[in-house]
């Protein structure tokens, strides 16, 4: 898995082009760092829907928690909140792609 780098778009000026600093998706999966306003860009430049899933680690009472699925249409944008349920053991999210021919990521953060 390729660990990608976040972007940090200032909330004074909400101005950073996160969609020109995003990585072509890892065909292994990526990793990125999770915690409170931080998200995945996703942009899906192929002419299918790909799903990205980001492994829920934790458990509820002995209990799995399911992964989170996102289906991102064909020629769209998605952004997926990376919040701390998705922390692994290396304190990172573990993200797959069920495709990544022309699908680009970024993660990001808010902050001041």
């Amino acid at each position: 898995m390729a660990d990608l780098t976040l972007t940090t778009v200032p909330i004074a000026t909400g101005i950073a082009d996160v969609a020109a600093q995003a990585t072509a998706a890892a065909v292994g999966g990526d990793t990125a760092p999770v915690g409170p306003g931080r998200f995945l860009y996703v942009n899906n430049g192929s002419a299918v829907s790909v799903t990205v899933t980001i492994a829920t680690p934790g458990t509820v009472s002995g209990l799995a928690i399911a992964d989170t699925a996102v289906a991102v249409a064909a020629g769209k944008h998605a952004f997926i909140p990376l919040a701390n349920v998705f922390r692994g053991a290396t304190g990172r999210a573990a993200i797959t792609y069920s495709a990544v021919t022309t699908v680009t990521v970024r993660p990001f953060e808010l902050a001041s």
